[in-house]
């Protein structure tokens, strides 16, 4: 007799859709085939029970079916309920060197075989603050495959070519029956690619590719983020036996500025100003990415005040306009007052003293009591 679906999948009755995936993938890489080669059979016929399992508890219908009559309620004339292909399409990530996963229930159509894109590269490139602000075009250089010249990427000898490979006869997959299930690997003796070099390229040794070194312009546009990615479609490796180039991503990474700090299109700095600019009030200029700017100080200002400065921030990335620059301000204290300073501090303070604040009195009287 059948084992118990829920049983089989070590799940509760009414375990959930996402615990049901979680289960079946995580019980699927315990009994892959290629990672039991001592007891591969075994292991295929626990791949065929769990496979059945889920793909009835995966379908609503066929779940509802299974939960009110058992195993009699899905049966067909052949013994297996009947199942949509498409409830595993999320598990191609685990039978991907296996099965090939879109050919393992056959819905793969065409040969199994299929030209492979080049691997996509990562350069790492440092600018600085302003070239990350206003954009700016540089070059970059790197190694990648190109196409063999001398063999025009067949991988074969001049004079000679690929030739079909004897074991799955050209499809690149080699098919296998079990149960229920049609199940395709990938062809050991030709790796997928459907054709074998017996005289290989003295260049490139039968892969087809070379490595060269490349140099490319690259334009960094005016916004850009530490972080962010710039793709270059066709400039990583090139694929095997002639197939076409990858992607080259360039990830950019921006120094830190000396004096301003950002968050996305704006800028934030802190600027000194002295007690009399902050309480008579004063216009200063301050430093910004596109020269100085004038800045209204209001008499009274108080240290830790912030004041906007429209459209003086970084372009933005995407879209049009600018950001903004947010600069506060820092009463500066001085560390090391000269004779003539201090006198000034302590007419000042003298000053303070005959005008005291009753509320400010009474503040430290409770401070006191306290």
């Amino acid at each position: 007799m059948k084992r118990d679906y829920y049983e089989v999948l070590g799940v509760p009755g009414n375990v959930s859709e996402p615990d049901l995936k979680k289960a079946y993938r995580n019980l699927a890489l315990k009994y892959h085939p290629d990672r039991n080669p001592d007891s591969q059979k075994e292991a295929e016929e626990k791949f065929k029970e769990i496979t059945e399992a889920y793909s009835v508890l995966a379908d609503k219908d066929k779940r509802a079916r299974y939960d009110k009559y058992g195993h009699d309620g899905i049966k067909t004339g052949e013994g297996f309920p009947g199942f949509d292909a498409s409830i595993f399409s999320d598990f191609g990530d685990i039978f991907s060197d296996f099965f090939g996963f879109g050919d393992i229930f056959g819905t793969r159509s065409g040969r199994g075989r299929s030209e492979r894109r080049g691997a996509d590269l990562r350069y790492d490139l440092e600018i600085d603050f302003r070239e990350a602000a206003f954009g700016t075009e540089t070059k970059v250089k790197f190694d990648r495959s190109e196409t063999c010249g001398e063999c025009g990427g067949s991988g074969a000898n001049k004079g000679s070519g690929p030739e079909t490979c004897p074991t799955c006869r050209g499809a690149g997959q080699v098919r296998y029956n079990q149960g229920f299930l049609s199940i395709a690997r990938t062809c050991s003796q030709c790796g997928g690619a459907g054709e074998v070099i017996k005289n290989p390229c003295g260049e490139c040794r039968g892969g087809g590719v070379v490595k060269k070194e490349k140099t490319l312009r690259v334009t960094i546009p005016a916004g850009i983020e530490d972080g962010n990615r710039i793709r270059l479609p066709g400039e990583g490796d090139a694929g095997p036996r002639g197939a076409i180039h990858g992607d080259l991503y360039v990830v950019v990474h921006v120094s830190n500025h000396e004096l301003f700090k950002r968050d996305g299109s704006d800028l934030y700095c802190e600027i000194p100003v002295t007690y009399p600019q902050a309480a008579l009030g004063a216009s200063i200029t301050i430093p910004t990415m596109n020269g100085g700017a004038s800045l209204k100080i209001p008499a009274g200002t108080s240290g830790g005040t912030v004041f906007r400065l429209k459209s003086k921030g970084i372009p933005k990335l995407r879209g049009s306009g600018t950001g903004d620059l947010y600069v506060k301000v820092m009463i500066h204290i001085p560390t090391s007052p000269n004779s003539e300073e201090r006198k000034l501090i302590k007419k000042l303070d003298e000053i303070y003293n005959q005008k005291a604040d009753p509320s400010a009195s009474d503040f430290y009287k409770k401070v006191k009591k306290i």
